[in-house]
């Protein structure tokens, strides 16, 4: 067919409803239609071989524990039209230790994308007694090495003594989407594609009973074409931006008109004091700059972030990130206090912008909870995510507590109206006493990860939760300071795992040793995880063998990693921008028990250590300015390759308000921390910090790298 033919052709299917060309297909030229459902298990064939040739058996997660076990059996089915066996599961977690087991089967790489529906038969044992609840998994490999695997899980509720069908939509299962793959973004199910395992699971602290037996039967992946809503879903937007379609540059001049100023240029050319602490009062100055104009004059939300392009701020390759986070607001409370602290605005213009904020906040539609949705458009306040988070609504939370505690006969009421409709429980797992990640609104679910990891930026809403009387003590030690040997994927074994008691809760402590240094690990090794607490948390002050010398040894850890190992000429590595585009995690990896990858760098993380390391952070930051075009109008770019020197000239509300609070705590003796710590909450949560030491000298094991 001649190129004009095949233009003619498109054309006509462009324009001419489809019965005017589309021929029918011949048998051979018809696809194979995909079955409607694949079964992976109805025990037809008498043994635990599944359907799809794969093993299946019992499991324990501890097998040393004699108290608690599962086990499988094959017994003529009762009840069920068809099907002459089925699978008994009798199992047992009435144990003195945390106790769980249960069933598992192997998929053998299953592709199940294109299914939406994981379906099967239970009943419970009449006679023996049974759990009406018990959870669900389905386990899938993350990436090609197959170090570590991604989990999803359902609860199933209402068991009876009678069949009952039960039917999932895969979607529910939100803890296999790798939300870092772009893919996923596009069409969720390919989460689905190379399924590794699924797996049933009595715990201890879920079950109804801890005695019992349940009966399964017809494990199968079915396509129902009603998949129902998944994780990845944005909210539908039905209120204009603009009069008219705009875009590019022309859009973004339109979103300036909404601010308060913009950049006038990318790059700045600027003599900066030689005097340490009147150098960092010029970088304080040009961040506050941020929080200054880039707040929607309408709204009063800041905004999440910016880009500047290259040659010119604004441009193709820049935009203005016209929406908020719940993050950024309860920061940018904070950075109201700190520009009033610091001599940038008067008390009585800081009081007008937190009422403003609070109002704009109020205004904005929040989950049932009482907790607002995780991003906001600061042009239509319509919520652009249904997901409730609970570590960026414990940000929120603190910077309410901090302008109330800073300016009480101003805003105290405001703060403590807002604070009232907030309740962490609803972020509690009482079964694994963690806080979950979130809540997905419009599936009525919440996420299947949790917060495990005890060094983290999550901690600092802990604590709050705590404080608040919330949630229970125990949640606190029930975080991990480090993980199980037999959890191969850490970068390294604990030192000294073993049990201890404090406060009356007994959990597992351990550390880790690098360079002759004891730590506690974070999840990624960035300083973000293990300083962003410490702003409003007085770790060294009340916790000098505890968490305040965790952060210590982060911070000579991560420098002596970065300047010594890796020999790159400036340090400080947590998530921020990518300079070539986009947004990724960065840290220290021996600092992480699974850790984060390096090759970026980004000037909060490094001023995040100011109080610990004044003089080596500060000359860091002039070394930053020396080496790369890293300065702009409002301060420090948010990252740099410090290899290639490719600079991201993106400023996000999240890095720059830890460097304008960071720095306000330094100049003004912790002046934001000591406004947190003024609250009645910390009465309660407060020996949290004070009784733990992380490194009491026990007997264990020797760290080791990993291979």
């Amino acid at each position: 067919m001649s190129k004009l033919c095949l233009a003619v052709l498109i054309s006509i299917q462009l324009i001419c409803p489809a019965f005017l060309y589309a021929e029918t297909p011949s048998a051979s030229q018809t696809a194979p239609q995909q079955p409607t459902e694949v079964v992976v298990q109805d025990f037809e064939f008498g043994n635990l071989i599944n359907n799809l040739n794969a093993e299946s058996g019992g499991w324990d997660s501890d097998p040393e524990d004699n108290t608690a076990d599962c086990v499988p059996e094959l017994v003529p089915n009762e009840g069920l039209t068809g099907s002459k066996f089925a699978l008994k599961l009798t199992y047992d977690v009435d144990s003195p230790d945390p106790a769980a087991n249960g069933f598992w089967t192997k998929l053998n790489e299953l592709d199940a994308s294109g299914y939406d529906h994981l379906e099967f038969d239970v009943k419970g044992d009449r006679e023996k007694g049974f759990s009406s609840v018990f959870k669900v998994e389905l386990k899938s490999f993350k990436d090609a090495e197959r170090m570590e695997k991604l989990k999803g899980g359902f609860v199933v509720t209402d068991v009876e003594s009678d069949w009952k069908h039960v039917s999932i939509p895969l979607n529910n299962f939100t803890g296999i989407l790798n939300f870092s793959d772009p893919e996923i973004w596009k069409n969720p199910m390919v989460a689905f594609k190379n399924l590794d395992e699924l797996v049933i699971v009595f715990e201890d602290r879920r079950v109804t009973k801890k005695e019992g037996a349940l009966y399964f039967d017809n494990f199968k992946f079915t396509k129902t074409g009603t998949p129902g809503p998944s994780a990845v879903d944005s909210p539908a937007r039905v209120i204009p931006k603009t009069p008219m379609w705009m875009e590019g540059p022309e859009y973004a001049k339109f979103l300036i008109k909404r601010l308060g100023g913009y950049p006038k240029q990318t790059l700045v050319k600027k003599e900066f004091p030689k005097d340490d602490r009147e150098f960092l009062m010029e970088v304080a100055r040009d961040t506050w700059r941020y929080f200054d104009e880039m707040v929607d004059k309408e709204h009063h939300l800041v905004l999440d972030m910016i880009q500047l392009g290259k040659e010119t701020p604004v441009a193709e390759d820049g935009w203005v990130g016209d929406y908020t986070n719940v993050t950024n607001v309860g920061l940018y409370l904070m950075v109201l206090v700190s520009a009033s602290d610091l001599g940038f605005i008067d008390k009585a213009e800081a009081v007008k912008r937190i009422k403003n904020a609070i109002a704009g906040m109020r205004k904005l539609e929040h989950h049932s909870s009482g907790f607002p949705y995780n991003y906001y458009d600061t042009t239509t306040l319509e919520k652009t995510s249904y997901f409730v988070s609970f570590v960026d609504s414990s940000w929120l939370a603190a910077g309410l507590v901090v302008a109330k505690n800073a300016f009480p006969e101003e805003v105290g009421k405001d703060c403590d109206d807002y604070l009232k409709t907030f309740n962490f429980n609803f972020f509690y797992d009482p079964v694994e006493r963690q806080m979950c990640h979130g809540f997905y609104g419009h599936m009525n679910q919440y996420s299947n990860y949790h917060y495990g990891a005890f060094f983290s930026e999550t901690r600092m809403g802990s604590y709050l939760a705590i404080g608040r009387g919330e949630v229970p003590l125990e949640h606190w030690f029930h975080t991990f300071r480090t993980f199980p040997e037999n959890f191969t994927w850490q970068f390294m074994e604990p030192i000294n795992r073993s049990k201890k008691i404090v406060l009356g809760v007994e959990y597992y402590d351990g550390y880790y040793e690098w360079k002759k240094l004891k730590y506690v690990p974070s999840w990624g090794g960035s300083c973000f995880e293990a300083l962003m607490p410490a702003m409003v948390l007085d770790e060294a002050g009340l916790a000098p063998e505890g968490l305040g010398m965790n952060d210590r040894h982060h911070v000579e850890g991560h420098i002596l990693y970065t300047l010594g190992e890796l020999k790159y000429p400036v340090w400080g590595m947590s998530p921020c921008a990518i300079p070539e585009g986009g947004y990724s995690e960065y840290g220290a990896k021996p600092f992480g028990s699974k850790g984060y990858k390096e090759g970026v760098v980004s000037p909060h993380a490094s001023i995040l250590a100011l109080e610990i390391a004044p003089e080596i952070v500060t000359a860091n930051m002039r070394r930053l300015i020396e080496r790369y075009p890293i300065y702009g109008e409002y301060g420090f770019y948010d990252a740099v390759n410090p290899v290639s020197g490719l600079v991201a000239y993106r400023y996000l509300a999240l890095d720059q308000g830890m460097i304008l609070i960071t720095l306000n705590n330094y100049l003004n003796q912790g002046a934001i921390r000591k406004r947190f710590n003024q609250d009645p909450l910390n009465e309660k949560a407060r020996p949290i910090l004070t009784e733990e030491k992380l490194f009491e000298p026990k007997q264990g094991m020797a760290a080791t790298k990993k291979k």
